[in-house]
This record gives C-alpha cells, sequence and structure tokens, in this order.
C-alpha cells in the first residue's frame, strides 16, 4: 500500500495494517520507532498481543541530557509490556561526528542515505531493527515487522530479518508492507 503523504497523518493506518498483516502472517515481534511515545501508544492498542519493540532516539539527541520520551512514558510503556531499547543510531551515530567535525561522508552514512531512497521510513525501519536486534529485544534470524516514519509518526512498514550491526549486510528487507509515494 502506497500512502499520497507522509508523516504522522499515516500512523493510525500503519497500526491498521500491520496488525492485520502479523496476524495472517504468524509474526511475533514488530519494531516500533517512537521518539515521545505517541507511536509506540497507537501500536500498543492496535496489536495488544505482539511483543512490541520501542526503538527511541538517544539522550541527548535533541538537547544534551534530555530524554525525549520522558521517564513515564518509558514506565508506561514498560508496563504495557513493551521493550525499549535506547541505543545510538546503527546507521549513524558516531560517524556523524566524524562528518559534522571534517566534512564529508563516511560508508554508514551513505548506506543511510541509500536507503533514504525508499523513503525515510524504510531507513528507519531497517536502523530500528538493527538496533533492537543489537540489543537483544528480539530474536536472532526471524523475521519482524519494522515501522519508521517521519514527521512525529508512522508512515512505513517493512518486513525485515536484521543482521546485528557488526554484520549489516546479512539484514534483508523482503518486503515493503507500506509506505508514502
Amino acid at each position: 500500500m502506497y500512502f499520497a503523504n507522509e508523516g504522522k497523518e499515516n500512523t493510525e493506518k500503519v497500526a491498521a495494517i500491520v496488525a492485520d498483516y502479523v496476524k495472517k502472517n504468524d509474526i511475533k515481534h514488530v519494531v516500533v520507532a517512537s521518539v515521545s511515545g505517541y507511536t509506540a501508544d497507537i501500536f500498543m492498542k492496535a496489536m495488544p498481543d505482539v511483543k512490541i519493540t520501542v526503538v527511541t532516539h538517544v539522550f541527548g539527541s535533541i538537547k544534551k541530557g534530555m530524554d525525549m520520551m520522558g521517564e513515564e512514558k518509558r514506565a508506561e510503556l514498560t508496563a504495557k509490556g513493551a521493550r525499549i531499547v535506547t541505543a545510538g543510531h546503527a546507521l549513524s551515530g558516531v560517524e556523524r561526528s566524524f562528518s559534522a567535525q571534517f566534512g564529508g561522508a563516511y560508508p554508514v552514512e551513505i548506506m543511510a542515505h541509500t536507503l533514504r531512497m525508499f523513503g525515510a521510513g524504510v531507513k528507519v525501519g531497517v536502523e530500528c531493527a538493527t538496533m533492537a536486534l543489537d540489543n537483544g529485544a528480539i530474536p536472532y534470524e526471524e523475521d519482524v515487522v519494522a515501522v519508521g516514519g517521519s514527521r512525529g509518526g508512522a508512515d512505513t512498514a517493512i518486513l525485515i530479518r536484521p543482521g546485528y550491526s557488526s554484520a549489516i549486510f546479512e539484514t534483508r528487507i523482503k518486503e515493503i508492507i507500506c509506505k508514502p509515494y
């Protein structure tokens, strides 16, 4: 399915599509990118019986020392059964500091920009699934649905078998379930 626009307006539609998809395809894990908890809340409500892993920004990504999600939201999501992963971005992390300091583009950032050719949500989905696997929040060698997006919500879902960040080329994007244009 394709959406006319990217961003938050698609979040509930993506949640419904993913809920139907995981049921029909016996997928046990969904990885959801969520900065504030808004997207996580919608997916937790749409799929109460699915194992949801929420991947959020690192502390200090916007303002040094600041947690974009907040302790209360983390506790609320965890109490509802979500696993929360907060880690350096698998497709930028330390490399971003090199490009900011010295200029130029580095291999992992080039990979991220290449994935963005399919849409920001595809890049985010790959990155979040990798981060969740690195963290042990999802099982190794299992297909999962990864959800990403832009502009404060979800607009993309992919079926993926992620590799660890140390073996990123083992990653297999098996299907683009939905995305903008």
